[in-house]
């Protein structure tokens, strides 16, 4: 499996509706935070995210969150 490749050492703060949403785990997608399929023969997989009413999303940019897909402030020691 290869590693995460780093996007950005910040999160994606986004006004997201209602939905499933699948977030790019291994950094490739040319779409990001949302996986566009690039992944394919990395051995990482998106993770689905189900938004259940109109919110603001952190999504991790830095694919190194513990809390994934959700920023928990890990970019702050990379």
């Amino acid at each position: 499996m290869e590693d995460p490749k780093i996007t950005q050492k910040a999160p994606y703060k986004m006004d997201m509706e209602p939905g499933e949403y699948a977030w790019c785990a291994c950094g490739r997608s040319n779409n990001q935070p949302f996986c566009d399929g690039s992944h394919k023969g990395t051995g990482i997989t998106p993770a689905v995210h189900v938004v259940s009413e109109k919110t603001t999303v952190a999504w991790c940019g830095c694919k190194q969150s513990a809390k994934k897909p959700i920023c928990d402030g890990t970019h702050r020691n990379l």
